[in-house]
């Protein structure tokens, strides 16, 4: 089972995702790039599987030092990071701007398929990596075989302090909601990492 994705985007989002995330941040979201795209499989939902890809492994790199804004919510930061890439992989301005809206979304109200196929997978997939959502609708040898090519090590716990930095810094920005909605209880009731 392979867990990337073969183009020339697809390489650069993930060499860029593998030089400034953390390895556990990088792990984080190649799994919710496979979640998404095992979801899409099995409920037969056509989608540009490049842009969820590149979408997925760029969408949290707004939290990484180099691209955290004092302004900006960490997705915001994280989609003008994958509108400055794909312009450089010479993709068009309403495709550049269809990657940046995709992680946008990501922490924003629930979108359904039907309204936005690729922002509803990454919200699945995001979802299901960091608690837990959705998780038992995956085969279990498909879960397992995920984990064990990209663990998740402290992922939790390190992905809540992210939260909690945000919240506390920007505390009008989504991730300062996601905090105080509970997101420690869920993120530490995640059954992936009883796994």
């Amino acid at each position: 089972m392979t867990w990337t994705l073969d183009t020339a985007s697809a390489r650069a989002a993930l060499e860029i995702a593998s030089e400034y995330a953390d390895a556990e941040l990088l792990h984080h979201s190649v799994r919710s790039y496979a979640f998404g795209a095992a979801y899409a499989d099995r409920h037969g939902l056509e989608y540009d599987r490049e842009l969820f890809y590149v979408a997925a492994l760029l969408h949290d790199l707004g939290l990484t030092a180099p691209f955290d804004s004092h302004t900006l919510p960490f997705e915001e930061a994280g989609g003008h990071v994958a509108r400055v890439l794909t312009a450089g992989l010479g993709w068009p301005a309403a495709r550049r701007a269809r990657a940046a809206e995709v992680i946008v979304l990501h922490m924003r109200d629930d979108v359904t398929a039907a309204e936005d196929v690729e922002s509803h997978l990454l919200q699945v997939g995001t979802s299901a990596d960091v608690s837990g959502l959705r998780v038992a609708e995956f085969d279990p040898s498909f879960t397992a075989a995920l984990l064990a090519a990209h663990p998740r090590g402290g992922f939790g716990s390190g992905f809540l302090a992210l939260m909690e930095d945000q919240a506390a810094r920007k505390p009008h920005c989504a991730a300062a909601a996601y905090v105080a909605g509970g997101a420690a209880s869920r993120i530490a009731a995640n059954p992936l990492d009883a796994a």
